[in-house]
């Protein structure tokens, strides 16, 4: 048996987070021998991965049957994040940009874009939380950061001088909010050209770095900020917010026809504030009806208000508590969809050349 023959023999294999073979997802990288020993490679499409030990125990059991002889197997695992790479034509280097909204203002759709952020961090994706909310920007207050963004001069490639803000960072998370350039208490009164010019700001202008993921936390309702994005960067996908009520349903289900409309793809919907005081499942039923997936259901824990109200709503992932489980598996659910999303794109066609 030689490299090639293991890998070919693997390629059928499904994987147990995504459904997909190991050939379709392109997570077999390599088989080296040495001592008659095998090193497997094999490379994850996210960070968020919660499968490895399923992964690992079907690619040793299909390896046993085909050829007993060979033994045990080293793993060698690495991580290459899909995405749309989104934002080249604005000069933004990130691989998926993930819109957090919702149809209506109070279901926590700002506690959700945060702790989506700093979930996908402490999986080790490199990620940037932009603060799109500028009539009511919480970001600030649930993250603990302050401080002005300050205007640096750089140069181009090519070798012109650009104007360039740089993000307030937070738990070395990169992050702009109108929140940062405003007194607390100030509110703001902007009509749709000015809201414009801060999104074109925040996305354009903003030194963001090479970011695995970008996560904006939209405004609520059905506003225009959806459009100017939707025409800036090709999204990964929207996630939208509600509770369990059937009020908040409704809602969701408008901005879920908002995002379809302007041609965002809805990655599905997450229950926040699940469990006895405001019902649980109301999400997962309005899901499956609309042919969506439920990214997860989050629970009224009160765990997650108080680090929100402290201003350290990174320590539900830093430290153990009783909501961190659903908060990991609402980030893998949701980078599972951009990776199936992925997979499933339209092809462009390839141009003859004559």
């Amino acid at each position: 048996m030689n490299e090639s023959e293991l890998l070919s023999s693997l390629e059928a294999v499904k994987d147990p987070a995504f459904g997909r073979t190991l050939k379709e997802l392109q997570m077999l990288v390599g088989a080296t021998e040495s001592e008659g020993r095998w090193t497997l490679k094999i490379q994850l499409p996210t960070y968020a991965y919660l499968s490895k030990d399923e992964l690992t125990s079907a690619i040793q059991s299909t390896i046993a049957e085909k050829y007993p002889e060979v033994g045990e197997i080293n793993f060698e695992y690495s991580v290459k994040v899909l995405g749309k790479n989104a934002g080249g034509s604005i000069g933004l280097k990130v691989k998926n940009v993930i819109a957090v909204g919702s149809g209506k203002g109070g279901v926590g759709k700002s506690t959700v874009a945060a702790t989506l952020a700093y979930g996908l961090k402490s999986f080790g994706a490199t990620v940037g939380l932009m603060d799109a909310d500028v009539y009511g920007p919480s970001i600030p207050h649930l993250v603990g950061a302050k401080g002005e963004p300050e205007v640096v001069e750089k140069e181009n490639p090519d070798g012109q001088k650009v104007q360039r803000l740089q993000p307030i960072m937070a738990d070395g998370m990169p992050m702009m909010s109108i929140g940062f350039m405003i007194p607390e208490d100030q509110a703001v009164i902007w009509r749709g050209p000015m809201l414009h010019k801060l999104l074109t700001q925040f996305m354009q202008q903003t030194d963001w770095g090479d970011l695995d993921y970008l996560i904006i936390d939209m405004p609520p309702g059905t506003g225009d900020v959806a459009i100017t994005l939707s025409q800036m960067v090709s999204l990964a996908g929207a996630v939208v917010v509600c509770t369990p009520q059937k009020v908040a349903l409704l809602d969701a289900v408008k901005a879920i026809g908002m995002y379809q409309q302007v041609k965002i793809p809805v990655l599905g919907i997450v229950e926040n504030m699940s469990g006895e005081m405001f019902g649980q499942g109301g999400a997962a039923g309005k899901a499956k009806e609309l042919s969506l997936p439920c990214l997860g259901e989050i629970p009224s824990d009160p765990v997650i208000r108080e680090y929100g109200d402290e201003g350290q709503i990174s320590k539900l992932f830093s430290e153990e508590n009783s909501a961190r489980e659903s908060l990991e598996k609402m980030c893998a659910e949701i980078t599972r969809q951009i990776v199936l999303n992925s997979l499933d794109a339209p092809k462009m066609p390839s141009l003859e050349i004559l």
